[in-house]
């Protein structure tokens, strides 16, 4: 896990908060699969039904909270043990090694990564959804930053 993915940092830390903020208003686990880019991203998740033109103005205002409050974003190193323990580690390869790269938000978030991010949430910009729609009990928000 030392070489680290090429996404755009604003919006792969971005996608941190977003998949936190699912997690903690709908219990529905981070992203099973995400396309991020400098322009626009998006993230899928398990769901059960579409969300409604409120629900998406909550998810929006809570990401872009957590972003206003400049939270530090850091890196620790922890044992492949406790990472599995601690996070959802399905999505690591194989061959991942014995030291876990962990990027904590803030007392916010936290989880297995090997993206770019940048150093405070207030780097972000301001978070927007661009669309959203349901399909298969899959739920994909669209998204950008401004």
């Amino acid at each position: 896990m030392n070489e680290k993915k090429n996404y755009y940092p604003p919006m792969h830390s971005a996608e941190h908060i977003l998949n936190q903020t699912m997690v903690r208003l709908y219990d529905c686990g981070r992203a099973y699969n995400a396309h991020i880019e400098s322009k626009k991203s998006k993230c899928d998740y398990k769901f059960n039904r579409p969300l409604s033109i409120q629900e998406l103005q909550m998810i929006e205002d809570k990401v872009n909270e957590i972003i206003a409050m400049n939270l530090p974003i850091k890196e620790k190193f922890i044992s492949k043990e406790e990472a599995i323990k601690k996070y959802d580690c399905s999505k690591l390869p194989e061959n991942v090694g014995e030291n876990i790269r962990i990027i904590e938000i803030g007392e916010y978030d936290a989880c297995p990564c090997i993206g770019q991010h940048v150093n405070f949430t207030s780097e972000i910009g301001k978070f927007k959804i661009i669309s959203c729609d349901y399909k298969d009990e899959t739920l994909r928000i669209r998204f950008k930053l401004e």
